[in-house]
């Protein structure tokens, strides 16, 4: 296959991209948008806290909290180990969106076109659709759940319905409606207001979950820290070494955060510095998730002592306290936690993935509208027929065949590319473009994702191997990134700078 990639010469050492090297004819090309353009560091307000509360809404969500709470259950682990088990993975995924998140930092580009530099500007369509088609999915799914919040702030004051249409009452309907056009308003209300959203809903939660907390740990008694060391064992299931919990909990941490880290360019286009990016990520993901782990580890180990059986779901936890403050105050947080979930990992992403599908035809925000449009009918269907048909493992799947992704940016980037990349070719459809390949595509790129792919997603699929499910993302990450790396040695001399 043809290779068009030229060495050219330039200082390999600057700090930031100096966008006065773009050539203003970029902006005819069918590849270039307002919305896909580098952003001028002069341009970037981000700083860490925006970063931290990107995570903090990640980590803090109802699903974040319930996943949490559910791994202390189901290894038979200590639940000290298993907290350390959390943060574990806490420190692997900022080594992780450190090494996504620098190329946007300096070049100010979202992941959809920095992905073009590994498959090609029509082969980066390929990961750009399977990540969209996972947001738009979950966008609907938990916009369904942010909705159960705030009915239940809404049946206080209106009372229930008996009268269901697809399993949801009209008060339902009703709220979840309202969740719906709310995030669609913040969304098209732009970056900057999303990012004051989540400033707010990170930090709010926190102070709920440690009101929780220590209304669980004032109830449970003083016999309540000697109990976790033991307390999480009696029930379990699990029948492998403790070694492989662990490891286990460790990986299913990792891929719980596995999309974010894939497309963590599309934040990290907005920071100052990768200083900023980088004590984001440390305050917000090991720092972050040793508080959160432990908030959640002291309120299940509650849950067992106070009523016998352990409760995952907070909304849950918050209804047995019976507490009416703390059921309006926590609703209404929740609702926030996993909004701010649904715009990082959920809107955003697929909006920047639809747009780089028709540059020229669908903008930001009408890639926004289309992800709203049709996660609102997955979200209505999601109580009465998605959730009963096994799609969600249909879309763990397709989430399992992205892992590859993630080997490929790392290594393309940083041994391929070394660290330097054509901006210019990123949106040039030239067959002479560094990135144009063939017809568009890197078939060499595209052979290694399907080397990653067919394994990562083997162990979903393969009962066999359902036993590295866990940690099937890492491994088709490193196997996606190695064959990438063999494939493309004969290129790898050639600079790609511009």
């Amino acid at each position: 296959m043809p290779d068009n990639t030229e060495p050219k010469r330039a200082d390999l050492h600057q700090a930031d991209y100096d966008h006065s090297q773009l050539d203003p004819a970029i902006k005819h090309s069918r590849l270039y948008n307002e919305d896909l353009a580098p952003i001028q560091q002069t341009e970037r307000t981000w700083g860490w806290f925006a970063i931290f509360n990107v995570w903090s809404n990640d980590i803090q969500s109802l699903f974040g909290y319930t996943l949490a709470a559910s791994l202390f259950l189901s290894y038979g682990l200590s639940g000290w180990w298993v907290m350390a088990a959390i943060i574990c993975a806490g420190f692997i995924v900022m080594l992780m969106v450190n090494l996504t998140g620098k190329p946007s930092v300096k070049y100010g580009i979202p992941f959809p076109v920095l992905i073009r530099s590994s498959l090609g500007i029509n082969g980066a369509n390929l990961p750009a659709m399977l990540r969209a088609i996972i947001g738009i999915f979950w966008y609907g799914v938990q916009t369904y759940f942010a909705s159960t919040a705030v009915a239940i702030l809404l049946t206080m004051v209106m009372g229930g319905s008996d009268a269901t249409l697809l399993g949801l009452n009209s008060t339902a309907w009703l709220a979840f409606v309202i969740v719906w056009i709310f995030q669609l308003l913040l969304f098209w209300s732009g970056v900057e207001t999303i990012k004051h959203f989540l400033n707010w809903a990170g930090p709010l939660v926190y102070v709920v979950m440690v009101i929780l907390m220590g209304v669980v740990w004032y109830q449970s008694g003083s016999e309540l820290l000697p109990a976790i060391g033991s307390i999480f064992s009696r029930d379990s299931d699990y029948t492998g070494s403790s070694l492989q919990a662990f490891i286990a909990v460790v990986g299913t941490m990792v891929a719980y955060f596995a999309a974010v880290v894939i497309n963590f360019g599309d934040f990290s286009r907005f920071l100052r510095s990768e200083r900023d990016m980088k004590i984001g990520n440390l305050i917000g993901l090991p720092i972050n998730m040793a508080f959160f782990s432990f908030i959640a580890l002291v309120i299940t180990a509650g849950t067992l002592v106070l009523f016998g059986e352990a409760l995952t779901n907070p909304s849950d936890i918050v209804e047995r306290v019976d507490a009416l403050p703390l059921t309006i105050i926590a609703a209404l947080t929740f609702f926030a936690a996993t909004v701010g979930i649904n715009m990082v990992a959920n809107f955003i992403p697929p909006a920047y993935d639809l747009a780089n599908l028709f540059p020229k035809r669908i903008n930001f925000r009408m890639g926004g509208l289309i992800t709203a449009v049709i996660a609102f009918f997955v979200g209505a269907l999601w109580l009465s027929f998605i959730s009963q048909i096994g799609i969600v493992g249909f879309v763990n799947a397709i989430g399992a065949i992205i892992a590859p992704f993630f080997g490929i940016l790392i290594i393309d980037y940083y041994v391929i590319k070394r660290q330097h990349i054509n901006m210019n070719d990123l949106f040039s459809d030239k067959p002479t473009g560094a990135y144009y390949y063939y017809k568009g595509w890197n078939i060499r790129g595209v052979i290694a994702f399907a080397i990653g792919a067919i394994f990562s997603l083997s162990t979903v699929l393969v009962p066999t191997l359902t036993s590295l499910e866990g940690y099937g993302f890492l491994l088709g990450a490193a196997l996606g990134g190695v064959s990438y790396w063999l494939l493309m040695r004969p290129m790898s001399h050639r600079s790609v700078e511009v």
